[in-house]
Formats: structure tokens, sequence, C-alpha cells
């Protein structure tokens, strides 16, 4: 069962240092174990997946995504309690709900260099230091030490401080055991760690978004609806199938979990999903047209 007073206080701790510092770390968020099973699921895509070409994906560097179809273990991750309390807690004043932005695998290989300090914010081009676009969660398979490409984080470099030309702050390398989460804001300035070590760094990256964006995963091909019907509703509205007010990500006008139904009819009619403001201005506007006619009539 459930400890909801200690899960309410564990969310509120981890997201006043999220607002404060611009990052946060859950420690022993998730047995180990369980993650030590997710990396067995995970060798042959280590293994097999070429590395990466650019200089910020990185040559030394191995990605690959739709991690939910790979091991189901990563639907723990995603959805996890305290986790998914925080995302809310920080993005729900911009949007209606939140999504999943991307699952990611990284493995840096022994030699890779530090990668080029950024904001994943700046993705979307948007207004800066007005709005958080994402929260990132990075979650270490292999031990994250300073020496084997630890995550860097800028502290205090979030917010209205992305607007600043340099941070004000140096970076420290997050040290972390598998089982622990760092939680980073998209306006933290932060970057891999250079693998100073003979071993290969393994990590995931969970990454949580306002619902109006355009996410870095192409959720729809990454989860067609054949594979999102096997999901909890919950899930399947994380990755993308359900809309977001006003009508956006529809399909022929309905919210696209539709789409996840045993029978669904050849044809369907549009239905509203608007904002409560945006319901009250047609309501207006309508009620004006009504009377305009009734007026005009002889």
């Amino acid at each position: 069962m459930i400890n909801q007073a200690a899960l309410a206080r564990s969310i509120a701790q981890s997201a006043a240092a999220l607002q404060s510092q611009g990052y946060c770390v859950i420690k022993n968020a998730v047995a180990p174990g369980l993650i030590h099973d997710l990396e067995r699921d995970l060798e042959p895509d280590f293994h097999e997946t070429p590395f990466g070409q650019g200089g910020f994906y990185g040559s030394t560097t191995k990605r690959f995504g739709r991690l939910l179809i790979r091991s189901q273990i990563t639907q723990r991750l995603v959805q996890h309690l305290t986790v998914m309390g925080v995302v809310e807690h920080m993005l729900l004043p911009w949007c209606d709900r939140i999504q999943l932005n991307t699952t990611q695998a990284i493995e840096i290989h022994p030699g890779a260099p530090a990668q080029m300090p950024h904001r994943d914010q700046d993705m979307w081009r948007g207004p800066i230091g007005e709005v958080e676009y994402l929260v990132n969660v990075m979650w270490p398979i292999t031990r994250f030490t300073t020496d084997n490409g630890a995550t860097l984080i800028w502290p205090r470099t979030h917010g209205r401080e992305a607007l600043e030309a340099e941070p004000r702050t140096s970076p420290i390398a997050i040290e972390m055991e598998a089982g622990s989460a760092l939680l980073f804001l998209g306006s933290t300035l932060h970057g891999a760690g250079a693998n100073r070590t003979s071993r290969v760094r393994r990590g995931l990256v969970i990454g949580y978004a306002l619902g109006w964006l355009k996410p870095y995963e192409n959720q729809w091909l990454a989860y067609p609806p054949e594979i999102a019907k096997t999901f909890s509703p919950e899930l399947a509205a994380l990755v993308g199938y359900r809309q977001h007010r006003p009508n956006l990500g529809n399909y022929e006008g309905r919210c696209p979990s539709v789409l996840l139904r045993s029978h669904m009819p050849r044809r369907l009619g549009a239905i509203d999903a608007l904002r409560p403001d945006q319901e009250q201005q047609i309501e207006a506007y309508l009620k004006e047209q009504v009377q305009s006619a009734e007026q005009d009539q002889p």
C-alpha cells in the first residue's frame, strides 16, 4: 500500500530543490536489482546499436530510443510516482497535461570527450525565463562517477538565469548509484562528462514536456496504435493518445484514444475539446448571433 503522506512529502521536497537549484537527486528511487534486470533486457541493443554521428550525439557514444517496447521495466521508471508528481508540479502551470518527450538509452565509451554544455529547452526556441518546457530524468544503469562521464550540472542556471551569456556557477558531476535518479529542468545548463576510464558508462534519460509541444521523439511512430493498445490508459495518454485542449493532436476531430478501441466506426464526427475560456467565448458569440437573427426577423 502506498503511503500517501510520505509520497506527498517526497514530491514536495524534490520539487522545492528542483525549483531552487535547477536539479535534484532522488536517492534509492528504485531497487538496484530492477535496474540490473533492465540492463539485461537492453544488452542486445547496447551491443548491436552503432555509434552516433555528429558533434552532439558523439562518435564514441551509442544511443537508442523506444524503450517502452524494449523492456517492460521502463514503464515503472516512466510512471514512477514521485517523479511524476514532481514533473506535474513543475509543468502543469503551463499545460493541461504532460507528455513523454523521450526515452533514450545512452552508452558513453572510454575516451569520449565531455559533451558541449546545453539546455534542452533550446530545441523549441520558445521564450526563455518565462516558462519551463520540460523535465528530464537521468537513471544510471552503471554507477555514475566523475571519471566515467557522470552528468555535469551547472546549479542555479535555470529559469531567468538562462538569459545570462555565461553561467554564474561552476559545474558539478552528479555521482549516483543504480537506482537513484537525477531530475533537471530543461532550462538548466548541463552535459555529459568525459569518460576517462576503461569501461562504458550506461544510463537512461526519460524526458517529460508540456503536452502542446512537438516531442523530441516521435511517440506515435515509436508506439503505433497496435503497440499502444497494450499500454495502460494512463501510459497511452502519456505517449500521445490523448488530445490537448484546444483540439491539439486530434484524430478526425476526436481524441486519438479512439484508435485504441477494440472497434471503431468507419466515420467519426468531430467533437470540440476546448479550454473553458474558449467555450465561454464561443457560447457568448453564438448567443449574440441568435439574438441578432431574432432582431432581424420582421
